[in-house]
């Protein structure tokens, strides 16, 4: 508007529009956005922003005795006996010194177009492009702004959910992102599972790939760490004292049974004495008897009878009847060997005695002749032929013993003056191990 005048007779309000200014700022270009500015709405049929008219769709838009007059963008509110009379256009005429129409020049007997972008006649903002048309111009904005009235506005594509994932705005542009254990696609906006076990995953032994993420998983004999990535040993030892019969050893993810000296693994855990005798390991001389016992083995004389016994067979002595000093003594004493854990539970039944040979008529009975000073042993007769020796205390290896178990007959029908009594003995030597398996 370019000037007005009002009196209190008459309100006169003159508007003149340039018809060159309505050449160049043709209708906004057409795109797929439907935004304008206040006072504007968008018409489909032009695909452009059309001027909304205040006064006829706002009821009562002036009050009193105020008249409403539409203009671009907004309205105004006069005295009933204003006016509004719009300027004359003027007319698009040849003139003397320029023969085409607005937009042309005489070339010649032709009119060309004028290149208003080429000279600077434009009034295109800085952000937009000149585009020349025939007789005229228009502005373009640039990818990712809308036209809206003369103003280019950043198009905010975030809100058509380009991307998958996040979608981050920028001045003419967009990016997308992905969350955490996903990367772009080849179409930029796309988000796929990155395989990050084949990226480096801090894994210390296996991993196995997941939907945005990884899982790092241990071999057997290991344990994954606070953070999730490390697999620290299990001491299987640690956790029980049965894992195996004499002691265990921890190695990096697993364990082993090892037996002490004399003992050799039986399957994985157990541990089985080793016979020396059987084996041959041993260091007996030819005139000693190997005598194997838990752990170990012993070395006796083949002939361990003492005087005035004499050795009738290979583990049995006799004393004989025709020398005085027998009288008092065994008949036979035949010896026997055996060994036991330490640490046996007590009372424990270790060695059975049996007769060989009863007369008929006798009477038997049982005792520890020599040897156990200390009562850790008893006899438990069991008939009137056998008896059982007992371990009465428990004890500790290595040590042994060598006890003498006498059986004593006596027989009342081989007696003439007095019952006929007679004994026999065996002799018991007892190896104690040092282990209690």
């Amino acid at each position: 508007m370019q000037g007005a005048c009002v009196s209190v007779l008459c309100v006169c309000i003159c508007v003149s529009v340039l018809l060159r200014s309505a050449i160049s700022q043709p209708p906004t270009e057409s795109d797929t956005y439907t935004e304008c500015t206040d006072g504007y709405q968008w018409d489909h049929q032009t695909e452009h922003c059309k001027d909304i008219n205040e006064c006829e769709t706002i009821a009562d838009a002036c009050k009193g005795e105020m008249k409403c007059f539409n203009h671009y963008g907004g309205y105004l509110c006069l005295p009933r006996s204003a006016s509004v009379i719009p300027a004359p256009e003027p007319p698009i005429t040849p003139t003397e010194t320029n023969p085409c129409p607005l937009g042309y020049e005489a070339q010649g007997d032709s009119c060309v177009d004028i290149n208003e972008c080429e000279r600077d006649e434009d009034d295109c903002q800085p952000s937009q492009q000149c585009i020349n048309t025939q007789g005229a111009f228009t502005c373009q904005c640039p990818d990712g702004y809308r036209k809206v009235g003369t103003e280019c506005i950043d198009i905010d594509e975030c809100r058509y959910r380009y991307c998958q994932h996040r979608c981050v705005n920028v001045p003419g542009s967009f990016s997308c992102q992905c969350e955490p254990g996903f990367q772009l696609a080849g179409n930029n906006r796309s988000c796929i599972d990155v395989n990050e076990c084949e990226m480096g995953a801090p894994c210390s032994q296996r991993c196995y790939n997941t939907y945005g993420t990884f899982l790092c998983r241990c071999d057997q004999g290991y344990e994954l760490g606070p953070d999730g990535f490390a697999c620290n040993d299990i001491d299987e030892c640690s956790y029980s004292s049965y894992l195996c019969q004499y002691q265990c050893v921890n190695q990096p993810g697993k364990f082993s049974c090892v037996c002490p000296e004399g003992y050799q693994l039986q399957g994985t855990r157990l541990c089985q004495d080793v016979n020396e005798c059987e084996t041959g390991e041993h260091q007996c001389s030819d005139t000693q008897t190997c005598v194997n016992i838990h752990g170990r083995y012993q070395c006796v004389d083949t002939n361990r009878c003492q005087d005035p016994y004499v050795q009738v067979s290979e583990n049995r002595c006799v004393c004989p009847v025709n020398k005085p000093v027998c009288r008092d003594l065994p008949f036979s004493i035949v010896h026997r060997y055996m060994s036991i854990t330490s640490e046996r539970s007590v009372p424990s039944d270790i060695f059975q005695i049996q007769a060989t040979s009863v007369s008929p008529g006798a009477y038997n009975t049982f005792r520890i002749r020599s040897g156990d000073e200390n009562g850790d042993f008893y006899i438990r007769q069991i008939n009137n032929i056998s008896a059982m020796l007992v371990l009465a205390r428990a004890v500790s290896g290595p040590r042994e013993y060598t006890l003498d178990l006498e059986m004593v007959s006596v027989n009342p029908l081989h007696s003439y003056q007095g019952n006929y009594q007679t004994s026999s003995a065996l002799r018991l030597s007892i190896y104690a191990g040092p282990y209690s398996f």
